[in-house]
């Protein structure tokens, strides 16, 4: 359970070589040093890195999970491993993917595999720490959504399409988990400069993960069910949720 200052003894970062979630983690470790399970596929190239950024941040301890999005008959027994030592106070929901957004509407195989990572698979850790965390009568869970996902755009409807999906799926999760002393924070970042991002033009209001990380920390002890990391995207989004499609498809994006 969290300490007073709100320290957590245990985190689980589902995509455990998210530079996102890596940095929530780190923000929360500024807190002090507590255990870390990174729940990643086993042979990720960068598992390594990221539990060499774990234990230079202080973790007093950091657990690897093989974890793979997709692979739900696998899940209860990673969530089962996640929670083996003890209550996990708090869980980050950091994987997915982003993809090519024209092909993505137009491969079939494609579209099922990014709707199945970026929906499905937290859909499914969803359910599972919601039971695990009311079981212990308290925890944290926060899932890394989009603003992508609050006005879908032509640009990256798939994409957006997923992320409206598991935007909706946890802000709901909070709502039935309201008074077992479970939270749930869905984080509404837009651009993020990451690994995911590189090479891809800067949108306005791009953030850092730092940033991120700093807004997701906040809103969690706050326990706001939602935030928009850059707060002008909610006045904007209010806007464009309002714009008729015909308006839509001459905007610059």
């Amino acid at each position: 359970m969290k300490n007073a200052v709100g320290k957590p003894q245990t985190v689980l970062l589902l995509g455990g070589t998210s530079d996102i979630g890596l940095a929530i983690v780190k923000k929360y470790l500024e807190r002090g040093p507590f255990r870390v399970i990174l729940a990643a596929r086993a042979n990720s190239s960068r598992i390594d890195a990221a539990k060499d950024t774990m234990t230079a941040a202080g973790a007093s301890e950091v657990d690897v999970l093989d974890f793979d999005a997709t692979d739900y008959t696998s899940h209860p027994a990673v969530i089962d491993a996640a929670f083996a030592k003890g209550d996990v106070d708090v869980a980050i929901v950091a994987f997915g993917q982003l993809g090519d957004q024209e092909e993505l509407w137009q491969n079939q195989a494609a579209a099922v595999e990014h709707a199945q990572t970026n929906f499905t698979g937290p859909v499914s850790v969803g359910v599972l720490l919601g039971n695990k965390m009311r079981d212990q009568g308290h925890g944290t869970i926060i899932a890394l959504s989009s603003v992508a996902g609050t006005v879908v755009r032509r640009a990256n409807f798939v994409y957006g399409s997923t992320k409206a999906g598991m935007d909706s799926f946890y802000r709901l999760l909070g709502e039935a988990l309201r008074g077992t002393g479970v939270t749930v924070t869905v984080v509404r970042p837009g651009q993020v400069r990451t690994t995911m991002t590189e090479g891809l033009e800067e949108a306005p209001l791009t953030v850092n993960a730092e940033d991120v990380a700093e807004a997701a920390v906040r809103a969690s002890d706050d326990r706001k069910p939602v935030v928009w990391v850059h707060p002008l995207f909610q006045p904007i989004i209010g806007v464009l949720s309002h714009v008729p499609q015909a308006i839509m498809r001459k905007l610059p994006f």
